[in-house]
């Protein structure tokens, strides 16, 4: 056995005592399918206590509230991938969950684990960077926010500290007219579970015009990573072949890749980087046109 102790936490508070209680290395564990690996092929270290966040209710809530879509930090991703409400307000989100692992690590695993494991290129994580998402963090002193790119600080490294605090779910803007959001990407061929890039646009269009717009690509470094030069470079201009031709320029001039031998070269991932932006923001674009 990789831990010795598992328990099942019941509520936030259940959850909070047992994380501040356990002896030894501890660590909140949802549904598993990253952390549980990484320990059974020694990418991390045993742990003493694993305390399972699974039944509590809040964490499993999907919902429209005060004017954000929630999605849980529990909520299988198989459910948000298939749910209307995500796919009204934060379509990317969908795409991208749709898209992780098979039918049965969908059934399993979670975005609060997504972004707990702070993998540059998950693909839950780019969708929820592009919508400008807040993570709810429940912690002794109460429940937190924080905007979603402000929990990275390196490959595999959180900014939460998992001994005593943990997702509760996430905050995403409800769509309004004028919005539509995308998310693409393209993967290594034969099976091999590893995006050579992925990426995710939300637009917001005032009749022809690029009002603002947010872009998301991974992984194009350490952390997920914003095309912030891209993004000034088309807000408040009209949407067009010219203006998408001179974005691609920007986009290749601003963004660096590493080569990975697992993925691609450099060479290929920021060729390719600009194809798949063209797509995203084509159909985030076409999207935005039509009715909430």
């Amino acid at each position: 056995m990789n831990w010795k102790n598992y328990q099942i936490a019941l509520n936030l508070n259940d959850a909070l005592h047992k994380l501040s209680q356990a002896t030894g290395s501890v660590r909140p564990v949802g549904g598993g399918t990253d952390l549980l690996l990484d320990i059974q092929q020694g990418h991390q270290p045993p742990v003493d206590t694993l305390v399972d966040l699974t039944h509590i209710p809040e964490l499993g809530y999907l919902e429209v509230r005060d004017g954000h879509l929630f999605i849980g930090a529990g909520v299988p991703v198989s459910r948000i991938a298939e749910s209307e409400l995500v796919k009204e307000h934060a379509l990317a989100v969908s795409e991208a969950c749709a898209l992780i692992g098979g039918p049965q690590v969908r059934n399993s695993a979670t975005l609060g684990g997504n972004v707990a494991h702070a993998l540059p290129a998950a693909d839950g994580m780019i969708s929820l960077v592009a919508m400008d998402a807040v993570a709810e963090i429940a912690s002794a002193s109460g429940i937190r926010l924080a905007p979603i790119l402000t929990l990275f600080l390196g490959p595999g490294k959180t900014a939460l500290d998992l001994q005593k605090e943990f997702l509760v779910g996430f905050r995403i803007q409800v769509r309004q007219p004028g919005q539509g959001c995308a998310f693409s990407r393209v993967m290594r061929p034969q099976g091999v579970a590893l995006p050579i890039l992925n990426m995710a646009a939300w637009v917001e269009r005032e009749e022809e015009r690029i009002r603002s717009l947010r872009l998301s690509v991974g992984p194009a470094g350490p952390t997920p990573q914003r095309a912030k030069a891209v993004e000034e470079f088309l807000t408040g201009r009209t949407y067009a072949q010219e203006t998408i031709a001179g974005a691609v320029e920007v986009w290749h001039s601003s963004m660096r890749f590493r080569s990975s031998p697992k993925r691609a070269s450099a060479e290929y991932r920021s060729h390719l980087s600009g194809v798949l932006f063209e797509e995203v923001i084509a159909k985030a674009w076409q999207r935005a046109g039509g009715e909430v």
